[in-house]
This record gives C-alpha cells, structure tokens and sequence, in this order.
C-alpha cells in the first residue's frame, strides 16, 4: 500500500502540513508506505491547454505532456494506492499552486466522451483536507461548502472516490498583535487552536488509517 500526500499551502510546517503528516501517520499505522510532497519546492506550471492529452491515439493521450517537476509526480499517483491532497483556503478556494496542480493532475485523466469518462487506469481512495481562518458557520453562509464540493465531484469522477476533512478557524499567526487582523479574536483563536484542532488532527490521522485499510 502505498499513500502519496500533495501539500498546497506554502507553508511547509502550516496548519495544512500538520494535519497531512497526521493522515499518513494514520496510513502508517496500517502498514501503508508514505510520501509527502511540497508543492511549494516544485516548478511548474498549471494546464497550458496544448490538448496533448486528448489527441485521439496521440503518445500523451490521457497524459500530461508538459515536463517539469511536476512529471514525477503524476507518475507517482499513477502508482499509488491513494492520494491526499491539502490546501489552505485563499480566496474562497484552495492556493494558486493546488490550482495548477489541479489543472495537470485532473484534466488528462478526465475524458470529452458523453457522458464525461475517467482513462485513468485504475480506482484509488483520495482524501481532501482543507484549512481555513473562517469559521464552519461562515463557510456555509457564504457558499465555500458548495465551491469545494466541486473539488470532490472531479475526484470521484476520476479516482472512483473521495472524502473531505475541513479545518475552520485555525490560527495564521503566531501573534496576533504584530498584523492588522482586528476581525479576529486572538483570544479565541488560540482557545479553538487548543481544544478544536487537535481534533482535525485525530480526524486526519484516522483518514489515513482509513484510507490504508480500505475502509
């Protein structure tokens, strides 16, 4: 069993990366061998919409044919058993970098036929995390819930199934009183950082578990 982890914040030791090195703990725990790649550390670029990969019965059918750091990668999830991704949220969506990532990872794999079709060659389980500083409650009023869902539809369709793990109201900085943020409640963030996260970070690690037993 093998797990491949993308982490799409730019912080390496974040909030994002905490909770993905607690799913494949997780996954460890089952025996499952795990790999956690920065995307962060990687040059590349998102879909420059060459078409390679749905040319009928071209070499890069169904494959990206852009070559960069990124190559690897995708050969790697072509390989592995199951895939997590994690990204902050900026903007209302995940991080520029998740983006492009995005946009390389999916769109080979997910073919113009009628109805839209999957060529990739083979169902694996993959886990969504996503960190945020806004609260649950505001995350539903202002629609984030449904923007996000459009993340899992893609891998179900592609990778046969996905579930997702949310994050809310986690702490951007280790001192509040240094940056303008007067929208945010110091004292609360670091009383939900105590009692809430470590929480995600047991949900994380029994994704993992999950995702390594088949579950």
């Amino acid at each position: 069993m093998r797990i491949l982890a993308i982490n799409g914040s730019p912080r390496k030791k974040g909030n994002t990366a905490t909770l993905l090195e607690q799913a494949l703990k997780g996954a460890a725990s089952k025996g499952a061998k795990t790999l956690l790649v920065q995307l962060s550390r990687l040059k590349f670029t998102g879909c420059v919409s060459c078409f390679a990969c749905k040319r009928r019965k071209g070499k890069s059918y169904g494959r990206c044919k852009i070559k960069d750091d990124l190559t690897k990668v995708l050969v790697g999830i072509e390989k592995a058993d199951a895939l997590i991704l994690g990204s902050p949220i900026y903007f209302g969506t995940t991080t520029a970098a998740t983006r492009a990532f995005l946009e390389r990872l999916l769109f080979p794999w997910l073919a113009y036929t009628d109805p839209p079709s999957s060529v990739f060659p083979k169902k694996i389980r993959t886990g969504l995390i996503y960190t945020m500083g806004t609260t649950e409650k505001q995350f539903h009023s202002v629609g984030l819930d449904r923007i996000l869902s459009a993340d899992r539809l893609l891998f179900e369709m592609v990778f046969g199934s996905a579930e997702t793990l949310c994050s809310f109201d986690t702490v951007q900085f280790k001192d509040y009183s240094k940056y303008v943020a007067d929208s945010f409640d110091p004292k609360k963030k670091a009383k939900h950082r105590k009692e809430v996260f470590p929480k995600d970070c047991k949900k994380a690690f029994e994704m993992g578990a999950k995702l390594a037993s088949g579950g």
